[in-house]
């Protein structure tokens, strides 16, 4: 097929690269002609693994290209995705301004039978007001609105995993008002899911709905497990035990249910806030979603007051090394991230950092400028530090040499906000190990 994608951010660049990946010719369309012109070069203006080298591929071979204009682009394509960003407004509703800008230019270009699909993360309704604008702008246009259509098909890509959840998706959710756009959807995604996998048709309203539900979901089960290793640690018990007593049984398991210092990112806080402010527009009180983002915020703070404790709130002048920048593995996107909280908050206090991440140190650089030392690897972050904090469970972190982090560490302290160690093994070491849900091993 013939595609335009709308937006080159996360989720359009990844999109319309995928697309062209399954043999279709895609334009990929963006307003920022600096964007345009590195991608169109084949620089990467986000991390992903494996993207560099998919977007290289598919230029060579020219089905996909970038484009700065609707003008080139929507003529031609068959199929036209939104894919622009949909920020958070000041009381937590959603950014529409994007979607419908770019919904009034469709429609002053429309020409024959387009179907049109917000990819864009978007409160539920809105596919009824780009159908809405579209048709007045092509009214205004052409006297009359040429033949079109708005479908909603919200994408499920985790950061870190993009492009496995794209060509290898567990289900495919698409939300139409008619047999045709149903069947131009099937026929797009069937290279897809030829393992069986689903392609769900709903109404648009469920479709939309379906996005915020699924991370809403997802953040609940975070932040439950987060509740649960804070109690744990006041009632003696330990949350890893507890996790796996939980997770065997099948109405439960274990996808999820992490006890760490909570989550971050575009996703997760932004569609939580959203679908609070959905309820509140419609007169209804989501208290779970509320308690789910209070437990995060707080849970972010998780490590600081551990750190807090342990050093009696003396900090000032005193120097600490965090290994992990990134809100997770797999990627540099620093947006909500834990180590942005604890960075702020024992700063103010007067703590030095001394930092390493394995992609996210130009973001930190962009949000805290000098006020960190940026080190080229996590060994070197531990010189002259007091104490090792972890906020991102990066894979290199895991199995690190506990030897010589002991020999560079001015105090053999250890504060794990993923709980990627065993207790047991720090006590051997001779660490004082402060982790989420279990007792720090230097008590009795």
């Amino acid at each position: 097929m013939n595609l335009c994608v709308v937006g080159v951010g996360y989720v359009g660049l990844v999109a319309a690269t995928c697309l062209a990946e399954s043999g279709n010719d895609v334009v990929a369309v963006d307003s920022d002609a600096g964007k345009i012109e590195r991608l169109q070069a084949g620089e990467i203006p986000i991390y992903e693994p494996g993207l560099e080298e998919l977007v290289g591929r598919n230029l060579r071979e020219g089905r996909l290209r970038f484009s700065t204009g609707l003008a080139e682009a929507v003529p031609s394509a068959e199929v036209i995705f939104i894919a622009v960003g949909t920020p958070p407004g000041p009381n937590g509703a959603a950014d529409l301004s994007a979607v419908f800008a770019v919904a009034d230019e469709i429609g002053r270009r429309l020409s024959g039978y387009k179907l049109v699909v917000l990819k864009s993360t978007v409160p539920v309704g809105t596919a009824e007001k780009v159908e809405a604008i579209i048709r007045e702008s092509a009214g205004e246009a052409f006297g009359r609105a040429p033949e079109f259509e708005v479908a909603s098909n919200p994408e499920f890509m985790k950061e870190g995993a993009a492009i496995d959840d794209f060509m290898r998706p567990d289900r495919v959710v698409v939300g139409v008002a008619s047999d045709r756009a149903a069947a131009i959807l099937r026929e797009l995604y069937a290279p897809l899911v030829r393992t069986e996998k689903p392609i769900l048709v709903m109404d648009r309203r469920s479709a939309e709905m379906t996005k915020y539900v699924s991370n809403a979901m997802l953040a609940a089960k975070i932040s439950f497990i987060n509740e649960m290793a804070n109690l744990c640690e006041r009632l003696d018990a330990d949350i890893a035990a507890v996790r796996r007593g939980i997770g065997f049984d099948s109405r439960i398991g274990f996808q999820f249910l992490f006890p760490g210092i909570g989550y971050g990112g575009s996703c997760f806080p932004k569609d939580v806030d959203a679908l609070i402010r959905l309820g509140t527009e419609h007169n209804y009180q989501a208290r779970i979603l509320a308690a789910v983002q209070a437990v995060n915020a707080d849970q972010k703070r998780a490590l600081v007051d551990k750190v807090r404790g342990h050093f009696q709130n003396r900090l000032q002048g005193k120097t600490l090394a965090l290994w992990g920048l990134a809100f997770k593995p797999q990627t540099d996107d620093m947006r909500e991230a834990p180590a942005q909280e604890i960075l702020r908050e024992l700063l103010a206090l007067g703590a030095r950092f001394r930092v390493h991440d394995p992609v996210a140190m130009a973001e930190a650089k962009k949000l805290f400028g000098e006020s960190l030392t940026y080190c080229d690897n996590p060994y070197q972050a531990l010189e002259g530090a007091s104490a090792l904090l972890i906020a991102t469970e990066w894979n290199e972190f895991r199995r690190p040499n506990f030897r010589r982090i002991q020999e560079l560490l001015l105090e053999p302290v250890i504060f794990d906000g993923r709980n990627l160690y065993e207790p047991e093994v720090m006590a051997r070491w001779g660490f004082t190990y402060y982790s989420i849900g279990r007792r720090p091993v230097n008590e009795p």
